[in-house]
């Protein structure tokens, strides 16, 4: 039975935030469909859903509610039938999604490293001692305070747009993206240095887009499986897997990377005390076909080592 593909009278509905880089990401995925289906542009609508974590920008997400706020009102328009997939940045995916919602569409990962953003510096080891560091993510700032305690660091919340124009009104010397984002908007003109792995282990999936459909859309799903990228969700497999074990969300200091070599998974771990006083690390190399299981081994090994108030930002 042929597949009934959407037309521009019957378009497929896209799902996303408004940010330039939510937009970018939702223009790939149609790119992409496009291509596989021979569609034209018409044949699909961009639906934008402004978010909680979009309205409100003034205080850290930790304090009005973590990861879910940037896809709440986008898995309620999901449910309802208002879009027929969304789009999201994996990084600020729950691992677990509402009932009847499936995510299991992946596109080709971009760069996962961090960016060092600075007009004044090339690095962290040139920042001066007391410098002022702007970023909202609770990772990068217990990894820098792990590294550099002499830091001081101030909230940074906003798409990339509005980070670097705090950064040019003197709010902070330097502050940090992800380099994926800077590549999907072509920022080249950022002043923009990747971060080694090795330096600054990244958030979990970053660098990944994921596609949400609704589970009993069957249509929608055969036309995700297209352009699904296998390696990626080999790798977010592991990652994901860490990540639900440790019930990790934006309120806590969490870091992962898989990376494929050949049939086999590498996986580098890293759990942080918030205050950045103590880091824990561990990794481990699997076959694919283990990679989940691996995942939990990690974040389970890790638990067990560290203090019961490890994440507790009361505790310091």
């Amino acid at each position: 039975m042929a597949l009934d593909l959407p037309s521009p009278t019957t378009p497929l509905k896209i799902g996303t935030r408004g940010s330039p880089l939510a937009l970018a990401q939702a223009h790939e995925t149609r790119a992409r469909l496009m291509a596989a289906f021979d569609l034209p542009e018409a044949a699909f609508e961009i639906v934008v859903i402004k978010t909680t974590g979009d309205a409100v920008l003034d205080r850290p997400l930790k304090e009005i509610g973590g990861k879910g706020l940037f896809t709440k009102e986008i898995e309620e328009d999901l449910l309802s039938g208002a879009i027929d997939i969304a789009v999201h940045s994996m990084k600020d995916m729950p691992v677990e999604q509402p009932g009847g919602l499936l995510l299991d569409t992946y596109l080709p990962r971009e760069d996962v490293r961090d960016a060092f953003v600075s007009r004044s510096a090339a690095s962290i080891a040139e920042l001066e001692e007391g410098a002022v560091v702007g970023t909202s993510s609770l990772r990068r700032r217990a990894q820098l305070l792990n590294r550099r305690p002499d830091l001081k660091l101030v909230e940074f919340r906003g798409n990339v747009q509005t980070r670097l124009k705090k950064l040019d009104a003197g709010i902070a010397r330097c502050t940090f993206l992800a380099m994926a984002g800077l590549n999907r908007l072509n920022l080249a003109d950022v002043p923009a240095h990747g971060i080694a792995t090795d330096d600054m282990l990244p958030a979990v999936a970053q660098g990944a887009i994921g596609i949400e459909r609704r589970g009993d859309d069957s249509r929608t799903a055969e036309m995700l499986e297209a352009i699904h990228d296998v390696p990626t969700g080999q790798r977010l497999a592991c990652e994901r897997a860490y990540l639900a074990t440790l019930e990790g969300s934006c309120e806590t200091p969490i870091a992962g990377l898989a990376e494929l070599d050949g049939g086999t998974v590498k996986f580098r771990a890293e759990i942080l005390r918030p205050d950045g006083s103590e880091a824990l690390t561990d990794a481990e190399t699997a076959s694919i076909e283990d990679a989940a299981e691996m995942g939990r081994a990690v974040a389970e090994r890790l638990t067990a080592r560290a203090p019961a108030n490890f994440f507790d930002w009361r505790a310091h």
